[in-house]
Protein backbone atom coordinates (compact mmCIF):
# COMPACT_ATOMS: atom_id res chain seq x y z
CA UNK A 1 0.00 0.00 0.00
CA UNK A 2 1.19 3.88 -1.02
CA UNK A 3 1.02 6.19 1.81
CA UNK A 4 -2.19 7.33 0.68
CA UNK A 5 -3.61 3.57 1.62
CA UNK A 6 -4.02 2.64 -1.99
CA UNK A 7 -2.08 -0.50 -3.89
CA UNK A 8 0.15 0.51 -6.15
CA UNK A 9 -0.73 -1.21 -9.39
CA UNK A 10 2.02 -2.77 -11.82
CA UNK A 11 1.49 -1.40 -15.06
CA UNK A 12 1.12 -3.72 -17.53
CA UNK A 13 3.44 -4.12 -20.21
CA UNK A 14 2.04 -4.95 -23.87
CA UNK A 15 1.48 -8.35 -24.78
CA UNK A 16 3.27 -9.28 -27.76
CA UNK A 17 1.90 -11.01 -30.74
CA UNK A 18 3.05 -12.58 -34.31
CA UNK A 19 2.96 -10.55 -37.36
CA UNK A 20 -0.01 -14.09 -38.81
CA UNK A 21 -1.72 -12.78 -35.02
CA UNK A 22 -2.03 -9.43 -36.26
CA UNK A 23 -2.82 -9.89 -39.65
CA UNK A 24 -5.91 -11.89 -38.55
CA UNK A 25 -6.49 -9.80 -35.81
CA UNK A 26 -6.12 -6.02 -36.98
CA UNK A 27 -5.10 -5.71 -40.35
CA UNK A 28 -8.35 -5.25 -42.01
CA UNK A 29 -10.04 -3.99 -39.16
CA UNK A 30 -12.38 -0.99 -39.85
CA UNK A 31 -13.18 1.42 -37.43
CA UNK A 32 -11.52 4.93 -35.99
CA UNK A 33 -8.07 4.15 -35.82
CA UNK A 34 -4.85 3.12 -37.25
CA UNK A 35 -3.13 -0.49 -36.13
CA UNK A 36 0.67 -0.83 -36.95
CA UNK A 37 2.77 -4.13 -35.51
CA UNK A 38 6.01 -2.13 -34.14
CA UNK A 39 8.72 -5.07 -32.62
CA UNK A 40 5.57 -7.53 -31.75
CA UNK A 41 3.53 -4.47 -30.26
CA UNK A 42 0.32 -3.18 -31.77
CA UNK A 43 0.15 0.38 -31.72
CA UNK A 44 -3.23 1.80 -32.19
CA UNK A 45 -3.61 5.13 -32.82
CA UNK A 46 -6.61 7.44 -33.87
CA UNK A 47 -6.76 7.94 -38.01
CA UNK A 48 -4.46 11.51 -37.78
CA UNK A 49 -5.54 12.20 -41.65
CA UNK A 50 -9.48 12.88 -40.93
CA UNK A 51 -12.20 13.95 -43.76
CA UNK A 52 -11.04 17.63 -42.65
CA UNK A 53 -7.83 17.08 -44.20
CA UNK A 54 -9.07 15.06 -47.18
CA UNK A 55 -8.01 18.19 -49.19
CA UNK A 56 -4.50 17.56 -49.33
CA UNK A 57 -4.53 14.28 -50.32
CA UNK A 58 -6.03 15.45 -53.50
CA UNK A 59 -4.34 18.32 -54.07
CA UNK A 60 -0.89 16.25 -53.66
CA UNK A 61 -2.82 13.45 -56.22
CA UNK A 62 -3.64 16.20 -58.85
CA UNK A 63 -0.26 18.19 -58.50
CA UNK A 64 1.16 14.47 -59.38
CA UNK A 65 -1.28 13.89 -61.83
CA UNK A 66 -0.52 17.37 -63.68
CA UNK A 67 3.11 16.91 -63.32
CA UNK A 68 2.80 12.86 -64.72
CA UNK A 69 1.29 14.81 -67.84
CA UNK A 70 3.84 16.93 -68.41
CA UNK A 71 6.74 14.36 -67.96
CA UNK A 72 5.01 10.83 -69.08
CA UNK A 73 8.08 8.94 -67.46
CA UNK A 74 6.88 9.76 -64.23
CA UNK A 75 5.06 5.98 -63.62
CA UNK A 76 4.12 6.07 -59.55
CA UNK A 77 0.91 6.88 -57.58
CA UNK A 78 0.40 8.43 -54.33
CA UNK A 79 -1.21 6.39 -52.03
CA UNK A 80 -2.57 6.52 -48.70
CA UNK A 81 -2.42 4.42 -45.47
CA UNK A 82 -0.47 1.51 -47.88
CA UNK A 83 0.46 -1.37 -45.17
CA UNK A 84 3.86 -1.16 -45.61
CA UNK A 85 7.21 -2.56 -43.42
CA UNK A 86 9.69 0.01 -42.61
CA UNK A 87 12.91 -1.78 -40.55
CA UNK A 88 11.10 -4.91 -39.76
CA UNK A 89 8.31 -2.83 -38.51
CA UNK A 90 4.84 -2.89 -40.25
CA UNK A 91 3.30 1.34 -40.89
CA UNK A 92 0.81 2.78 -42.56
CA UNK A 93 2.17 6.39 -43.44
CA UNK A 94 -0.50 8.51 -44.15
CA UNK A 95 0.41 9.31 -47.66
CA UNK A 96 3.45 7.69 -49.84
CA UNK A 97 4.21 7.08 -53.37
CA UNK A 98 4.84 3.93 -54.94
CA UNK A 99 6.24 3.12 -58.29
CA UNK A 100 4.36 1.68 -60.56
CA UNK A 101 6.77 -1.49 -59.88
CA UNK A 102 6.69 -1.11 -56.43
CA UNK A 103 3.19 -1.43 -56.76
CA UNK A 104 3.78 -4.71 -59.10
CA UNK A 105 6.07 -6.31 -56.41
CA UNK A 106 3.74 -6.04 -53.48
CA UNK A 107 0.54 -7.19 -55.71
CA UNK A 108 3.16 -10.26 -55.74
CA UNK A 109 3.47 -9.99 -51.98
CA UNK A 110 7.17 -8.72 -52.29
CA UNK A 111 8.51 -6.82 -49.28
CA UNK A 112 8.58 -2.70 -51.20
CA UNK A 113 8.82 0.60 -48.84
CA UNK A 114 8.43 4.01 -50.44
CA UNK A 115 10.95 6.73 -50.48
CA UNK A 116 8.59 9.29 -49.89
CA UNK A 117 6.46 9.42 -47.13
CA UNK A 118 3.84 12.23 -45.94
CA UNK A 119 2.44 12.17 -42.24
CA UNK A 120 -0.03 14.68 -41.94
CA UNK A 121 0.43 15.85 -38.15
CA UNK A 122 -2.86 15.96 -36.11
CA UNK A 123 -3.53 17.41 -32.61
CA UNK A 124 -4.14 14.16 -31.83
CA UNK A 125 -0.01 13.31 -32.58
CA UNK A 126 1.88 12.05 -30.01
CA UNK A 127 5.13 13.36 -30.75
CA UNK A 128 7.22 10.31 -29.26
CA UNK A 129 5.24 7.61 -31.85
CA UNK A 130 6.02 10.63 -34.40
CA UNK A 131 9.54 10.35 -33.46
CA UNK A 132 9.40 6.58 -33.64
CA UNK A 133 8.11 6.11 -37.05
CA UNK A 134 10.88 8.75 -38.19
CA UNK A 135 13.34 6.33 -36.97
CA UNK A 136 11.82 3.18 -38.63
CA UNK A 137 11.57 5.47 -42.15
CA UNK A 138 15.05 6.44 -41.49
CA UNK A 139 16.40 2.98 -40.74
CA UNK A 140 14.65 1.81 -44.00
CA UNK A 141 16.28 4.52 -46.23
CA UNK A 142 13.26 6.77 -46.95
CA UNK A 143 15.20 9.75 -48.56
CA UNK A 144 12.50 12.24 -48.18
CA UNK A 145 9.82 12.91 -45.69
CA UNK A 146 7.07 15.16 -44.99
CA UNK A 147 5.89 16.09 -42.22
CA UNK A 148 2.35 18.32 -43.27
CA UNK A 149 0.63 20.34 -40.09
CA UNK A 150 -2.31 21.37 -41.47
CA UNK A 151 -3.29 23.84 -38.56
CA UNK A 152 0.06 25.74 -38.59
CA UNK A 153 -0.25 26.04 -42.91
CA UNK A 154 3.19 24.25 -42.26
CA UNK A 155 5.58 21.42 -44.30
CA UNK A 156 8.57 20.40 -42.33
CA UNK A 157 10.68 18.30 -45.35
CA UNK A 158 13.39 15.74 -44.07
CA UNK A 159 16.22 14.96 -46.40
CA UNK A 160 17.91 12.07 -44.02
CA UNK A 161 18.97 14.41 -40.80
CA UNK A 162 18.56 17.17 -42.50
CA UNK A 163 14.90 19.12 -41.82
CA UNK A 164 13.77 22.36 -43.47
CA UNK A 165 10.50 24.46 -42.67
CA UNK A 166 8.31 25.68 -44.87
CA UNK A 167 5.40 27.67 -45.01
CA UNK A 168 3.66 30.31 -47.30
CA UNK A 169 5.35 30.62 -50.80
CA UNK A 170 8.21 28.52 -49.91
CA UNK A 171 8.66 25.60 -51.84
CA UNK A 172 8.58 21.93 -50.74
CA UNK A 173 10.35 19.27 -52.55
CA UNK A 174 9.98 15.40 -53.24
CA UNK A 175 13.10 15.35 -55.10
CA UNK A 176 15.14 13.09 -55.68
CA UNK A 177 12.66 10.74 -55.72
CA UNK A 178 9.91 12.31 -57.34
CA UNK A 179 11.55 14.62 -60.20
CA UNK A 180 9.60 18.15 -59.96
CA UNK A 181 7.72 17.56 -57.67
CA UNK A 182 7.81 20.52 -56.24
CA UNK A 183 5.41 23.35 -55.25
CA UNK A 184 4.80 25.73 -52.54
CA UNK A 185 3.72 25.16 -49.43
CA UNK A 186 0.29 27.07 -50.35
CA UNK A 187 -0.77 24.77 -52.81
CA UNK A 188 -0.83 21.85 -50.23
CA UNK A 189 -3.63 23.93 -48.24
CA UNK A 190 -5.91 25.92 -50.77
Amino acid sequence: ATAQGHKAVAAKSPKKITWEEFKTRYLNREDTFKYEWVNGIVEKTPRSMDKTQLYILTNLIHFLYVLKTARPGLDGDLVAEGDTFFAGNHRRPDIAYYTKKQIQDARENKDVHPDFVIEVISKQDQMVKVLDKMKDYRNAGVKVIWHIFPQQQEIHVYHGKKMTVCTGDDICSAEPVIEGFTLPVKEVFQ
